[in-house]
């Protein structure tokens, strides 16, 4: 049964504890949307449990509850990872609780949860992340390869990111350049037509390599990304202003290579893209808007593919910044703050992905290994 529809047969109770645990992780505790619905969900399951074992408010949880409820789930064939957090959401509720009133007591603090078992990260060798950069010019853009429906107006499954907000009121938007002129349609797979659509296609191929130079430059996670503004480069120090989980602001440099990218997709390609509706965005989709995290993959997904690396993706370039920060001499501390970490034990994994790497070259290198 949908989450939707476990919260609309809560107890009223329940369902007023857990719309207001929603609203106190996202504007008092910052969470972001996607912890926000995490945790939301684990509870609405929680509660939904507690209610068919006979409780109708917050008060009458008790451990007996909390542990009942997660072993139900691992039964159904959760994962340790899924385990783990749904513990640390039930924590996080029946603290908040007690906190507030509505709870006695916060049984969530004899609750224990099974470790999730943590593989080291994959990591791309420092020539292959440097052939990804290049590969930018080489794939196609996931935004080029089809276009709007033509009765509709709107992008079929397999096309650009959903829309998060309204879309530009002039008209068909999405089908008109920036100027007010209606582009060329495009050829099979995503080809321009040599007077139409090129300067637009230009454009995408710019911002892909922007957007895999400062990924990789900065080590930020694509939810910051997306979420970067003009105002937060800073093109003379070569710096960008971040805001990650629990909206804690961090600045975190770029090097060269990533500042040129950068200067050439706001000099020529962002201008062929902008909208009203989007004009303090760094990045931008190919309607205008605020560019999505589900696009971003796809441009790293992509331009492994013709870079002839294995499956990337966004994360993985951030796992790549750190540990090759680490090889070159990086202090670790440094590399914490970089990465906004909040506990240093989490910044960790990447020692051991380079323990393992030299470990793999003096196996293969030394005669004696």
């Amino acid at each position: 049964m949908r989450i939707r529809e476990l919260h609309e047969r809560l107890p009223a109770a329940l369902r007023a504890a857990v719309d207001e645990f929603g609203r106190h992780l996202a504007m008092v505790e910052g969470r972001s949307e996607h912890t926000v619905r995490a945790y939301v969900g684990d509870i609405v399951s929680l509660l939904d449990h507690a209610a068919y074992e006979g409780r109708s408010t917050v008060a009458e949880l008790d451990v007996v509850v909390l542990r009942g409820w997660l072993a139900a789930r691992m039964g159904s064939g959760a994962a340790r990872a899924s385990q783990a957090r749904r513990a640390a959401a039930a924590r996080a509720f029946t603290g908040w609780a007690h906190r507030t009133g509505l709870s006695p007591d916060d049984p969530g603090g004899q609750l224990a949860s099974p470790r999730a078992h943590r593989g080291l990260p994959t990591v791309l060798r420092a020539d292959q992340a440097a052939e990804l950069m290049e590969s930018a010019g080489r794939a196609t853009s996931p935004e080029r390869s089809t276009g709007p429906d033509p009765k509709t107006g709107s992008e079929p499954p397999t096309g650009p990111e959903p829309s998060t907000g309204p879309e530009p009121s002039a008209g068909t938007a999405e089908e008109r350049e920036p100027g007010g002129k209606r582009p060329a349609p495009e050829g099979p797979a995503g080809t321009a037509d040599e007077e139409g659509t090129a300067t637009a296609g230009d454009a995408l191929q710019i911002r892909d390599r922007a957007v895999l130079e400062l990924l990789y430059a900065t080590g930020i996670r694509v939810s910051e990304l997306c979420s970067l503004n003009r105002a937060d480069v800073d093109h003379a120090r070569q710096v960008v202003r971040v805001f990650g989980k629990g909206a804690k602001e961090r600045a975190v440099p770029f090097g060269h290579p990533a500042r040129r990218a950068l200067d050439a997709w706001l000099r020529l390609g962002r201008p062929e893209l902008v909208s009203r509706s989007s004009r303090d965005a760094l990045f931008l989709g190919v309607k205008g808007g605020r560019l999505q995290p589900t696009v971003v993959r796809r441009i790293v997904g992509n331009a492994a593919r013709a870079a002839g690396l294995p499956h990337t993706s966004p994360h993985d370039l951030r796992h790549s910044a750190a540990t090759h920060l680490l090889d070159g001499g990086a202090d670790l501390r440094a590399v914490q703050e970089l990465l906004g970490h909040s506990s240093l034990a989490s910044t960790q994994i990447y020692t051991h992905v380079s323990t393992e790497r030299l470990r793999a070259a003096f196996n293969q290198a030394h005669p004696r290994a």
